[in-house]
C-alpha cells in the first residue's frame, strides 16, 4: 500500500507506521486519511500482532496539527481526535517511537499509544504548547496528560505551555523508557517482539477491559473484563500456557 505522508512497513507479526510529512511530521487532512487507512489495514491484518508508530528523520516525532491547512480545519480536529482514540482503544499494543520533538498533536497521539520510547538528547522536548496560541490542547491532551502525569503536573505543563526533556519525562510517567537516537528503533521492535509473544486473543481482551474501564467506567470495565475470562478460556492458547508451565518450557503461542 502506498502513500504520500505514511510508511507502513509490516515485519513477522509486527507492523510500522513512519509520519513522513516534512519537516515537523505535522497533521493535514492528507496525512490524516493516509494514516485512517494505515490503521486500518493493520487493523484488518490479524497476523500484526504489535504496532510501532514513529516520525521520519531525527527532528520531529510529530509537531501536532499543519497551521498550513487551515481551510480543512473543522475536519482535521474531530478526525485527529477519533483516530488518536482509535489508536487508545487499538486492540494491540501501540508503541510510540519519540524520535524527535512530540508537540501538541504530536504528543497527544503518543499519549494515545500504549508504550513510549524516546530518543534522548539534549534538545528533544515534549509538550502542549497550545495556551501560547489561546487555543488549548484538543485531541485529547487535556484527558491523557493527567491520565499519565497526575493532574497537577499536567496543569503546570498545559497552562504554562512548558515543555520537558527526555529525563524529566522519564521521572514524571510521560515515558516508559529512553533510548540513544541510533538505538530507537532496534528498541522499539524489541519491545515489539516481547509483546508479539504474547498470547494475541489474551492481549486482545486485557486491552479490550481496559478500555472499557477508561472509556465507560470500572462497571463496564469489569464485564468486558468477565466477557474476555471466558473467551480465553477455550483457546488453544491457554491449552499451550498450561502445558508450557507444567512442562517448564517457554510457551509457544499461535492466537488460536
Amino acid at each position: 500500500m502506498q502513500f504520500k505522508n505514511i510508511i507502513l512497513e509490516e515485519e513477522k507479526h509486527i507492523a510500522m507506521i513512519t509520519f513522513d510529512h516534512p519537516p515537523a511530521n505535522t497533521w493535514n487532512l492528507a496525512a490524516l486519511k493516509e494514516f485512517e487507512k494505515a490503521i486500518d489495514a493493520v487493523e484488518q491484518d490479524l497476523s500484526i500482532r504489535v504496532l510501532i508508530l514513529t516520525g521520519a528523520g531525527e527532528k520531529c516525532f510529530s509537531a501536532g496539527y499543519d497551521v498550513t491547512d487551515a481551510e480543512n480545519a473543522s475536519e482535521i480536529g474531530p478526525l485527529a481526535r477519533s483516530l488518536w482514540e482509535r489508536i487508545d482503544r487499538f486492540e494491540r499494543p501501540v508503541i510510540a517511537a519519540i524520535n524527535g520533538h512530540a508537540m501538541g498533536g504530536g504528543l497527544e497521539l503518543a499519549m494515545a499509544c500504549h508504550f513510549r520510547i524516546m530518543t534522548d538528547t539534549p534538545k528533544t522536548k515534549v509538550g502542549l504548547t497550545e495556551l501560547n496560541l489561546g487555543i488549548i490542547p484538543g485531541w485529547g491532551g487535556s484527558q491523557r496528560l493527567p491520565r499519565l502525569v497526575g493532574r497537577a503536573k499536567a496543569l503546570d505543563m498545559i497552562l504554562f505551555s512548558r515543555t520537558v526533556g527526555a529525563g524529566e519525562a522519564l521521572q514524571m510517567g510521560l515515558v516508559n523508557r529512553l533510548s540513544s537516537p541510533e538505538n530507537l528503533k532496534n528498541e522499539a521492535f524489541a519491545l515489539a517482539e516481547k509483546l508479539a509473544e504474547r498470547p494475541p486473543i489474551a492481549v486482545r481482551c486485557v486491552l479490550r477491559a481496559m478500555a472499557a474501564g477508561e472509556y465507560e467506567g470500572l462497571g463496564k470495565g469489569l464485564q468486558v473484563e468477565a466477557e474476555g475470562s471466558l473467551r480465553v478460556r477455550d483457546t488453544k492458547d491457554r491449552l499451550e500456557g498450561f502445558n508450557a508451565f507444567l512442562e517448564k518450557r517457554q510457551p509457544i503461542f499461535t492466537g488460536e
